[in-house]
């Protein structure tokens, strides 16, 4: 995995992105129940501050995307949003007590209800968190909250196929992405599949920028690959006569571009640049290891401090498949004469 993969793979603004963009869609496909208590007619706005204010005081684990969203119900009173996408890749014991947190906190700050709301984008089926609660003589709670669990639409995926929602696209996304781990021929395949799908469902330009932004930013392939994918991509553009040619270039990537730019700036490079670029991948997966398994040991992030670049490369992409640190270790004696 390149340093520019890793620095796509450590940060969580497509999932934000597509949530703001399509915001009510979002509810409606993931929560119709809740979907049907707001009056869509009404604008909503997103308290981007507002949550900050309780993140920032908050003690548990990891967020990842979180908005935070007023919305106003259809017989007029103004209620609060707050949704979570969880998208690490394994089962957290006290994301519960998180959600309840969170929620417990716009109240005390603020003086509002929030509908707290999970999107659960791991692989495990069986971690289906819903609940917080405890029990006592005098004193008990029960706090639920609303979750989808994207690896059930797995069994229904001609359902998504037939939907024209965004959300649809994004879930497809997602699980190819999930099964395509290691398996980096057969997710161009489906890149390719998904992007082509958006055309055929007749979606305005805006939409298929929206939807291509975010089906390019998660199914990341190897250099090679992604050079084909662009051959064929432009190629099947040309062949449809579309009136947005090379869509990936106007969302703003250019990739071939500035790849060509980068190698041309690398060949003049002196070694203390060079240096800066291994600092800078050493950094980024650090924190990546971070958010997959953890606090390392000091002993271990030394370890990890002395790779040469192109091993802290192959690190980046093993990575995304550990759940422990047993796995980053034998990954180390396994790849790093150390």
């Amino acid at each position: 995995m390149s340093l520019e993969e890793l620095e796509r793979a450590d940060n969580d603004s497509p999932w934000k992105e597509i949530l703001e963009a399509y915001f009510p869609q979002a509810i409606q496909f993931f929560f119709p129940q809740t979907a049907a208590l707001i009056n869509w007619q009404r604008p909503y706005e997103f308290l981007d501050k507002e949550f900050q204010q309780i993140a920032r005081e908050a003690e548990f684990g990891r967020r990842y995307a979180d908005k935070l969203v007023k919305v106003w119900q259809i017989q007029g009173q103004e209620i609060w949003l707050l949704i979570h996408v969880e998208i690490q890749a394994k089962s957290e014991d006290i994301f519960a007590q998180r959600m309840f947190s969170y929620n417990l906190r716009i109240f005390d700050k603020f003086g509002k209800p929030a509908i707290s709301l999970a999107i659960l984008c791991d692989a495990d089926p069986t971690w289906r968190p819903n609940q917080y609660s405890y029990n006592y003589p005098h004193t008990k709670l029960n706090f639920e909250f609303g979750i989808v669990k994207l690896l059930d639409y797995q069994n229904r995926w001609t359902e998504l196929e037939k939907s024209d929602n965004p959300f649809a696209t994004v879930v497809m996304a997602h699980l190819k992405t999930q099964q395509t781990t290691k398996k980096f021929t057969e997710r161009k395949t489906w890149k390719f599949s998904l992007i082509r799908r958006l055309y055929e469902l007749g979606l305005q330009e805006k939409d298929i920028r929206n939807l291509y932004r975010f089906i390019d930013w998660v199914m990341i392939l190897p250099k090679a690959l992604e050079a084909e994918f662009w051959q064929e991509f432009k190629q099947f553009e040309q062949e449809r006569s579309m009136s947005y040619i090379t869509t990936g270039e106007r969302i703003g990537y250019e990739r071939g571009k500035e790849e060509g730019k980068q190698e041309g700036k690398q060949e003049g490079r002196q070694e203390g640049k060079q240096e800066g670029r291994q600092e800078q991948a050493q950094r980024l997966v650090l924190r990546l290891l971070q958010r997959r398994v953890g606090e390392l040991p000091q002993e271990i992030q030394r370890r990890i401090q002395i790779l040469s670049l192109e091993q802290l490369e192959l690190l980046g992409e093993a990575l995304l498949d550990f759940t422990t640190t047993v796995d980053l270790l034998n990954w180390l004696r396994a790849n790093a004469t150390i």
